[in-house]
């Protein structure tokens, strides 16, 4: 009977998921493996199982396909994160349940491709009894372990060309234009793509902003003859002193659902200074299209790590990105540990020497 490995893709979607699929299938049939999809993230492995196989020569096409032909899921039975990140451990029976429907597949090992929460819920059902190697999957590029998790890239490059674009018409009509990103608790994405895209002030979760800085910027523009500003703000940005701006309720069993911060901020940089301004929210946006030549690259290289790492039965280990090579770290050193932008970093440094507001 040949090897058999699992693969599947939990949390959120982002560009690369069917790259990485690729470069494991691809990789694994060298070996004389199989692979077996599991649909619709750790939730397939559940009672009835949800699989399907995943053939060599179906692979053409998922190198630049976004999304991911396995499905994926945030919620659920696995849910491993609650409120503002907080960890949950999953319930004894369904890890049973998972490993026991593991050997019934006939599987020898599981890639679990994901971030934070799957990578969570994975070194979960290892300790349970599951061989399993993960790839680090967010665009909000907040796990530890690894420079950069692939779907950053993606994110970084649409959101710098829709702030290329709202600065036309932020400069046409005069006017503030507040462009809000995702990221959640990191500001990875809004600190590259707002340097990258000409931002005049840029608002993260590491730092507390107050209005008073971000006015006086625009104050100050205003009488250097530049009569527009951009601004861009993470979803997790806050106001120094408040609490997350969320969208309704978390509930028990999943993370708060960010967002709204945007139209905060437009709207009491308007009332102060008498401004027409407008706020643009990326969104979803951001996760979908086409990876970029960067994120292709780096998940064809983690893809086939990873199936390098079951060969040599390295399980509980998460494939990382440690220039010029890949390396492998344990999933239990890199889940629970939030990598933030650092605050006294070149990153900022840069912005700052630039003249750009950070709102503090």
């Amino acid at each position: 009977m040949k090897t058999r490995i699992g693969i599947l893709t939990g949390g959120g979607d982002c560009p690369g998921l069917n790259a990485v699929t690729r470069a494991v299938v691809k990789s694994a049939a060298k070996r004389g493996w199989e692979a077996l999809g599991i649909l619709g993230g750790f939730e397939g492995l559940l009672s009835p199982t949800q699989t399907r196989p995943l053939d060599y020569h179906e692979m053409d096409g998922l190198l630049y396909l976004g999304g991911t032909i396995l499905g994926t899921a945030n919620t659920g039975r696995f849910s491993a994160k609650a409120g503002h990140g907080e960890s949950r451990a999953i319930e004894r029976a369904i890890l049973d349940e998972a490993k026991d429907n593991f050997r019934k597949l006939g599987l020898r090992a599981l890639v679990v491709v994901g971030g934070d929460g799957s990578l969570s819920i994975a070194q979960q059902c290892l300790e349970h009894g599951i061989p399993i190697v993960g790839v680090p999957k967010t665009i909000d590029n907040d796990l530890e372990g690894t420079v950069i998790t692939f779907g950053f890239d993606s994110a970084v490059a649409f959101a710098t060309d829709a702030l290329d674009r709202l600065r036309t018409t932020a400069q046409s009509h005069n006017r503030v234009i507040v462009c809000e990103m995702m990221g959640r608790y990191a500001g990875w994405i809004t600190a590259h793509s707002g340097i990258a895209g000409g931002a005049d002030v840029i608002l993260i979760p590491e730092i507390p902003f107050n209005y008073d800085s971000i006015c006086r910027k625009i104050t100050e523009r205003e009488g250097e003859g530049k009569r527009f500003t951009l601004v861009a703000v993470a979803e997790g940005a806050r106001e120094a002193g408040r609490d997350f701006v969320t969208q309704g309720s978390s509930g028990a069993i999943r993370e708060a659902r960010l967002g709204g911060i945007g139209a905060a901020v437009a709207t009491e940089i308007a009332k102060r200074t008498g401004k027409e301004t407008r706020v643009c929210v990326l969104g979803h946006l951001q996760r979908g299209g086409a990876p970029t030549t960067f994120d292709r690259l780096l998940c064809t290289r983690f893809g086939v790590r990873a199936v390098r790492l079951i060969a040599e039965e390295q399980y509980g280990m998460m494939v990382a990105l440690r220039p010029p090579d890949t390396d492998a770290v344990p999933i239990k050193e890199a889940v629970g540990k939030l990598r933030r932008v650092p605050i006294d970093g070149d990153i900022l440094r840069t912005a700052r020497d630039l003249g750009i507001s950070l709102g503090d």
